[in-house]
């Protein structure tokens, strides 16, 4: 590989620690409540991997904080073929463009397609994105649009992940980047965002394209039909007095939440403390103290679809977190969870992985993407998954 074009969404996965499961047209909102961009941080992440790699390749990105920033951390010297700054106008410079700042850019998909456009015409040997699935989808679409059969492959930064054209981390994507031989075509999918956070997940094939091959390209989002009524069941009878338990989203964890009397919020996360009957006017005063005055059959609802400062600032010790596998990709963190950050992992003493049997069997680890490389290495290794009412599997955390 001669040339690759790099383009980042900056805002991309601002919305979700902060509970907003996205970002797109919800990007005030992220802000306000104090949401801190992620992409450029995992763009300089997988560049620097491919520089170790590919040191003397030509960059071909865009202005500031859409590409140029994170190319030059890594040490290229990037050349810029577009300028969101300058209304859409596209120039060619080694120098340094745009300052813009990821907290406050106000990028949008028409800056990515037109981006695209212009790497397009340098005729680069991949296209080199970092976002979720929209961004995903806007660099499809200017691919189909020409019928250009440049590969593309992206470092994933948003909150919802279910294409399949990701590399499974940042340093992956550019390991990839600097050593693949071959290409084959895969499904772009993207969501229905507003549904989403409402609890629904609407699906849609969006476009077919070619993407390097290579095992850290993760799969695409599927979904296990098995039943987890005997797992929730088997969780539930075994919960622990007076500790907290972090759910997360997913329909295996929400039948466990039900299990307990908890109304889940499927794609969300939820703070529950099990008590009992001599501890209940302990649990009120708790409910009372955190605004969430709604009652399970055997503990207290702390907080529910919550953001990571709610989270923590409900959590006390002891603590579980329970979390399910995405299906077909493995991801336990990293994947639409982004309220359980770091912060919140490290004040669990337990982490509880929850899984039907049928599910695991289409994942061949479990995988970790958490931003802080110290918590993915403590989390990595063998863990004893729950499958059913007593039994468990033992899966590899990679």
């Amino acid at each position: 590989m001669e040339s690759i074009g790099v383009v980042v969404n900056p805002i991309a996965g601002m919305g979700g620690r902060v509970g907003l499961k996205g970002t797109d047209g919800k990007l005030a909102e992220a802000r306000r409540r104090g949401a801190e961009p992620r992409a450029p941080d995992r763009a300089r992440e997988a560049l620097r991997s491919l520089h170790r790699r590919a040191p003397d390749i030509t960059v071909y990105t865009v202005a500031g904080a859409m590409g140029e920033r994170a190319a030059r951390d890594a040490g290229y010297e990037p050349v810029i073929v577009y300028d969101p700054d300058e209304t859409g106008d596209r120039h060619e410079s080694t120098a340094s463009a745009s300052a813009t700042d990821p907290a406050t850019a106000d990028t949008t998909a028409a800056d990515t397609r037109a981006a695209v456009r212009a790497l397009l015409e340098r005729d680069v040997d991949l296209l080199f994105f970092v976002g979720g699935d929209g961004t995903a989808v806007d660099v499809a679409e200017v691919l189909e649009e020409g019928a250009n059969e440049t590969p593309m492959l992206g470092v994933p930064a948003g909150v919802k992940i279910y294409s399949s054209v990701f590399g499974v981390t940042p340093a992956d994507a550019g390991r990839i980047a600097a050593e693949f031989d071959r290409v084959e075509r895969r499904e772009v999918n993207d969501i229905d965002e507003d549904a989403y956070r409402e609890g629904e997940v609407r699906t849609q094939l969006e476009a077919v394209v070619p993407v390097p091959v290579a095992p850290a390209v993760q799969s695409g989002k599927q979904v296990s039909s098995g039943s987890v009524d005997s797992l929730a069941a088997g969780f539930a009878r075994e919960v622990e007095p007076g500790r907290t338990y972090v759910f997360g989203p997913g329909s295996t964890v929400g039948a466990i939440e039900e299990e307990l009397g908890i109304e889940p919020s499927p794609l969300g996360v939820d703070v529950w403390r099990a008590g009992s009957a001599e501890e209940d006017a302990d649990a009120d005063g708790a409910a009372e103290r955190s605004g969430a005055d709604r009652r399970s059959q055997r503990g207290v609802v702390l907080a529910r679809d919550a953001a990571e400062s709610e989270i923590l600032s409900v959590l006390a010790e002891p603590i579980t977190i329970v979390v399910s596998p995405i299906g077909g990709q493995g991801f336990i963190f990293g994947r639409g969870n982004h309220q359980l950050s770091p912060q919140v992992i490290r004040r669990a003493d337990e982490i509880a992985v929850v899984a039907a049997g049928e599910k695991l069997d289409e994942i061949d680890a479990l995988r970790v993407d958490t931003d802080d490389e110290e918590i993915d290495e403590e989390l990595r290794g063998w863990l004893q998954v729950r499958t059913g009412r007593f039994t468990t599997r033992l899966v590899n955390v990679v």
